[in-house]
């Protein structure tokens, strides 16, 4: 029996399709918010599974997904997985307007924020939970030509801990989790000539966020764990 509920964004994604499966496998009810018609091919229909079409970035759509995700008393709402964010990369930080560094911010923190805002009293009332969210290798090994995307996925890790210090009387803990290059197919597409083999594959972060949202991952609070493969 489906005794709790995962909130999941960014579910119908190359990383959240392998988190929705393997939270489901594992007893798991999800709810994944959507947008767009073309994002449920990559998701299969399994019991336990609730889609909801919402606009990440607008307060009411994610309230709306929070009510949701917490509307099954028989299983409350005890795991957020924020996987929502964007990437970009272009000139160093002289050619780059300030636009285009703002909008890394925009893409990568309000999702992120607002999700976990509307998740928290939900956590809260079932008597705690886990948050994890998704910053990346490159905010502490930054490269050149993406200060924007570093800048704001190190807000995302700083953003995990402070909640993890907030709510950790509520027995709400939160940690983020910071990938390398992903084995997806975009980027497969867009790095053809890289060695894929050393990449970390979807199915092994989804291991990681699974056993982050378990009661054996009990102890870890405030954390930015790596999840690196061998790239």
């Amino acid at each position: 029996m489906m005794n709790r509920t995962a909130l999941v964004t960014g579910g119908t994604g190359g990383l959240g399709a392998a988190v929705v499966t393997r939270l489901l496998d594992d007893g798991w009810r999800v709810t994944v918010p959507w947008i767009a018609e073309h994002e449920l091919a990559r998701v299969q229909p399994r019991p336990g599974l609730e889609l909801v079409q919402a606009d990440l970035f607008d307060p009411a759509a994610v309230a709306g997904v929070a009510e949701a995700a917490a509307g099954d008393a028989a299983a409350p709402l005890r795991g957020v997985v924020n996987l929502v964010g964007g990437f970009a990369s272009g000139g160093r930080v002289h050619e780059t307007p300030v636009e285009e560094f703002e909008q890394q911010f925009r893409f990568n923190l309000r999702p992120t924020y607002l999700v976990t805002q509307a998740a928290l009293p939900a956590l809260i009332a079932a008597g705690g939970g886990s948050i994890v969210c998704v910053g990346t290798r490159a905010a502490l090994q930054p490269f050149s030509g993406a200060a924007g995307y570093v800048a704001s996925k190190g807000a995302v890790i700083a953003f995990a801990q402070a909640v993890a210090v907030e709510y950790r009387d509520d027995r709400v803990r939160c940690n983020a989790i910071l990938p390398s290059v992903i084995d997806t197919p975009g980027n497969r597409a867009s790095m053809p000539k890289a060695d894929h083999d050393r990449w970390v594959r979807p199915a092994e972060i989804a291991g990681v966020i699974a056993h982050l949202l378990s009661d054996d991952s009990a102890p870890v609070s405030g954390a930015a764990i790596p999840v690196y493969g061998r790239a």
